[in-house]
């Protein structure tokens, strides 16, 4: 029963017990989430800059975007930027032990 209307510990997640954490207290589960929403991101980024880099050079039509030349310069910065957290994320989910 929990007194003062406060919530009950869950056994194993305190300081310094083992559970939910690694030895540095870093969670695991917040490494792997972390890890991907990075290459969620990253895959989402690189998609929409190939899209927005086609529409630029007018290959799709029926947008407001097709053959404009600003999409033809921002889609491929879009995707080196997608292509770069692709990396991060693989690189610090390879990194855990």
């Amino acid at each position: 029963m929990v007194t003062g209307g406060g919530v009950a510990p869950v056994a194993g997640t305190g300081p310094g017990q083992a559970g939910a954490g690694d030895a540095d207290g870093v969670g695991v589960k917040e490494e792997t989430v972390k890890g991907w929403l990075a290459l969620t991101l990253g895959l989402l980024a690189v998609v929409v800059g190939a899209l927005w880099t086609v529409q630029g050079l007018g290959y799709v039509s029926g947008s407001l975007m097709t053959d404009q030349r600003i999409w033809a310069v921002v889609g491929p910065v879009l995707v080196v930027a997608g292509l770069a957290t692709l990396w991060w994320g693989l690189r610090s989910r390879r990194h855990r032990a």
